[in-house]
C-alpha cells in the first residue's frame, strides 16, 4: 500500500510503499529523545515529494545512519542507511504518516544503545 507522510510543516514530504502492521520503538540516544516509531523499507520504496534541499541530515556515533529532519519544524520523518547485508534501507517514522492508525500497530522494543 502507498502512504503519504511529512514533517509537521510539510517542508519535507514523501510517499512510501509498504505494509505497516508493526513499529520499532528504539531506545538509542536519538530515538529516545525524538520519540520516533520506526518501520524499515527498501530505499526504493520511499520517494521524496518535496525538494531534497528541504532535508537536513544528522549523523552520530558510527555515522552510518543518515537521520533526516526538517530544519524548519524539527520533525524527523525518515532516515537512511544499510541493513547488515549492505542493502540500502529507509527507516520511516510511522508517526509522520497520518493515515496509519497507531493504535492498531504491534510495538516492538529494540535495544539500540549500541548503534
Amino acid at each position: 500500500m502507498k502512504y503519504e507522510g511529512s514533517c509537521h510543516c510539510g517542508n519535507v514530504a514523501f510517499e512510501v510503499e509498504g505494509e505497516f502492521d508493526s513499529g520499532l520503538d528504539c531506545n538509542c540516544s536519538m530515538c529516545r529523545r525524538r520519540g520516533g516509531l520506526l518501520a524499515f523499507v527498501p530505499a526504493e520504496n520511499l520517494r521524496l515529494t518535496t525538494p531534497k534541499e528541504n532535508v537536513s541530515t544528522y549523523t552520530f556515533n558510527r555515522h552510518v545512519i543518515e537521520h533526516h529532519f526538517c530544519a524548519n519544524c524539527g520533525i524527523a520523518p525518515y532516515g537512511e542507511g544499510a541493513d547488515p547485508k549492505g542493502n540500502r534501507m529507509a527507516a520511516v517514522n510511522l508517526r509522520c504518516i497520518p493515515a496509519i492508525d497507531l493504535e492498531t500497530l504491534t510495538i516492538n522494543k529494540v535495544d539500540g544503545r549500541s548503534f
